[in-house]
């Protein structure tokens, strides 16, 4: 599919007001995607401002290069948001970030590119990877998949009530006949789920758990995350953009411990001076207004979180 789908950013002006606190600091897009957010980043930084990008998927690197490949302000590497730390610490930039922002999720031009195997409207090969140079397909790990793994993997990553039983279908119909196509595997889906909920289809929450599972979502979050703190500089700002409950609660889960401080095994004489926060929440969890679902309906699961680093 053509690099130039259309995609429209959530929470586009709230995360870049958010993320930039100085015009000619140092900043880090996660999830370039098709370069929303780092277009308008890159509108509000002065010449000495700079801007990392960094996307797995070499569609959306190519359309970075060629839409800003030109700006000595700006460049993209094609990686995880999970490999972050080591970027940033091979170019001996640690506790230098002024900002990161993630984006999480799929982007619309690889839900809508049957190709990549990340939708169930849309027939085409079981892929699902964001990056399709690395690790295995979804249709080559459902091949070889354990019931009880898949039941898992279900149920953890996709919250799904009927984890046991559609897993139990997928392992039935794979006998049968190789499970290769989005189609296939949505149809297997839909006949096994004995209770569809209004308005979602009932592959969703299937197709959502086998797409985190194979691009270790939720693992390079937490990895992310366990690293941030030591990117960024005094009064830098980590904006996040999730679109299921999973991504936030650690999200949510992350800021608030740091705020918190370690804790304090009870009895010992600890003054509250003596506690290391080291960030703060900025404002509350953020999420679209009416406008914009109804403009964008994929925006209406989004949640947005910052917290500033103060220690």
């Amino acid at each position: 599919m053509s690099a130039h789908v259309e995609h429209e950013t959530v929470l586009l002006d709230e995360a870049v007001v958010e993320l930039i606190t100085n015009p000619n600091g140092l900043y880090v897009d996660g999830t370039f995607g098709r370069g929303g957010h780092s277009s308008l980043i890159l509108s509000r930084l002065e010449s000495q401002g700079r801007l990392i990008a960094i996307d797995k998927d070499p569609e959306a690197c190519a359309v970075a290069v060629e839409r800003f490949g030109g700006d000595s302000r700006f460049e993209i590497v094609r990686a995880s948001f999970a490999d972050m730390n080591e970027l940033i610490a091979n170019k001996q930039m640690m506790g230098s970030v002024t900002g990161v922002l993630l984006d999480l999720g799929v982007s619309s031009p690889q839900l809508n590119d049957p190709e990549r195997g990340f939708s169930f409207l849309r027939d085409g090969p079981l892929d699902m990877r964001m990056n399709p140079d690395e690790g295995v397909s979804a249709a080559e790990w459902l091949s070889k998949a354990e019931e009880a793994d898949i039941s898992k993997v279900l149920k953890n990553y996709g919250e799904e009530r009927y984890a046991r039983r559609i897993a139990r279908a997928i392992v039935e119909a794979r006998e049968e006949q190789s499970i290769t196509r989005t189609a296939q595997l949505a149809a297997i889906v839909k006949e096994a789920n004995p209770s569809w909920e209004k308005g979602k289809h009932p592959a969703t929450r299937a197709f959502q758990g086998i797409r985190i599972f194979i691009n270790k979502e939720l693992e390079d979050l937490e990895s992310l995350l366990s690293d941030v703190l030591e990117m960024l500089e005094i009064g830098g700002r980590l904006v996040v953009i999730s679109f299921h409950s999973l991504e936030d609660r650690i999200v949510k889960r992350f800021i608030r411990e740091q705020e918190r401080g370690k804790p304090i095994p009870r009895g010992l004489p600890v003054m509250e001076k003596d506690i290391v926060r080291r960030m703060r929440s900025v404002g509350k969890a953020r999420k679209p207004g009416e406008k914009e679902v109804q403009g964008n309906i994929r925006a209406r699961s989004a949640v947005m979180r910052v917290a500033e680093k103060v220690a």
